[in-house]
């Protein structure tokens, strides 16, 4: 049986998968709205223009660890026999801990001024913003994985 990491990033699936993640980050920049959302599309711009293909390289990167992350909550989905989607978006807050550890850890240790000063900026509002885009993520997952 493979697990979530193996399904995530398979070489067969790998640039799907990562074209989808960008398409999800995409849609829910474009979603927000108020001045935290156009706070949130102001850092989004500015880390897209660390340099050309940035966020794309930081998906890729951050693949592996988000499947290992995410890996108990499709596990016990997929024991109880509830649709993946559905079960994500019931336990939001955990997930979004859970992916927020790994990208606290990737901006601590980032070498880039932009990229943690933005992350700085944005991580009080960030588990609410994460917790809005696991409907999305759980929908990609189960498509992939389901």
């Amino acid at each position: 049986m493979s697990t979530l990491s193996d399904v995530l990033t398979s070489e067969a699936k790998k640039t799907e998968v990562v074209d989808a993640c960008c398409e999800l980050i995409d849609q829910e920049v474009s979603d927000k709205g108020g001045i935290s959302g156009l706070a949130i599309k102001a850092g989004y711009g500015a880390v897209k223009g660390v340099k050309p293909g940035f966020v794309r390289k930081a998906v890729t990167d951050l693949i592996p660890e988000f499947a290992k992350a995410l890996e108990p909550f499709y596990e016990d989905a997929k024991s109880q026999n509830k649709p993946i989607a559905a079960f994500f978006e019931q336990n939001s807050s955990k997930v979004a801990d859970a992916l927020l550890t790994i990208t606290d850890g990737k901006a601590q240790r980032s070498t880039s001024g932009v990229v943690k000063g933005t992350y700085e900026k944005l991580r009080g509002s960030a588990k609410k913003n994460v917790e809005a885009a696991v409907p999305r993520l759980g929908k990609m997952v189960e498509r992939f994985a389901g």
